[in-house]
């Protein structure tokens, strides 16, 4: 017999906060557990498939634009979503995952269109190409996270500092040079420099990984 909604909003509320669903905890901290490849003949219960793939489906809805709050709330509905249909197939990991993002990109979709905002977002086969490179096989985005984490420790604390406030903080390109003692335009352009240099370390130290 089908749970009730009540129930399944109650597992997965559940499940989100035993592994600590929030922008600190999800968005940047590293899994302990490895994602490993899961047998495609059997099926995940409800919270073994939420613990395996929230986290995915949370950076990706950040990826989208979502500040931390809205991409809880769209993880839990992506969840309580695929969870009510009862035709629903769990393939193997690479087809439920991408079967998660979409939805939850057509909820976020919804939710702008329930509030009348205009506001462009890419196609989902778009994003899912750079989702993919992004994060590759990794169903969680942690081995990138961890590669991004690694390489910011490489810049120097004023490149460090700089992007902090424009990306944590949300400070304007002019106060961060005020910040620094720089002009605006030289903020942007250790802005930029930095930027580069975390890519560049990123990409690397992924295909490495991948190898």
């Amino acid at each position: 017999m089908p749970k009730s909604d009540g129930s399944q909003r109650k597992q997965v509320s559940s499940a989100a906060d035993a592994s600590h669903l929030s922008d600190a905890d999800v968005g940047l901290r590293s899994s302990t557990t490895t994602s490993s490849v899961c047998d495609p003949h059997v099926d995940l219960e409800p919270a073994e498939l939420i613990e395996r793939h929230q986290r995915g489906v949370w950076r990706y809805l950040r990826m989208l634009g979502c500040d931390s709050a809205t991409a809880d709330d769209l993880t839990q509905e992506t969840f309580l979503r695929v969870l009510r249909q009862g035709n629903f197939t769990q393939h193997n990991d690479a087809a439920t995952a991408g079967y998660l993002r979409r939805t939850a990109y057509n909820l976020l979709v919804s939710r702008h269109r329930k509030h009348g905002r205009v506001q462009t977002v890419a196609e989902p086969a778009v994003l899912d190409e750079i989702w993919n490179r992004w994060a590759g096989k990794d169903l969680t985005g942690d081995i990138a996270i961890d590669a991004l984490r690694n390489c910011m420790e490489l810049l120097t604390e004023r490149a460090q500092s700089a992007l902090q406030m424009r990306f944590r903080d949300d400070i304007s390109r002019v106060e961060i040079g005020a910040a620094l003692g720089i002009s605006d335009h030289g903020a942007r352009n250790l802005m930029q420099r930095a930027k580069q240099q975390l890519r560049d370390c990123v990409e690397e130290k992924l295909h490495t990984k991948n190898r």
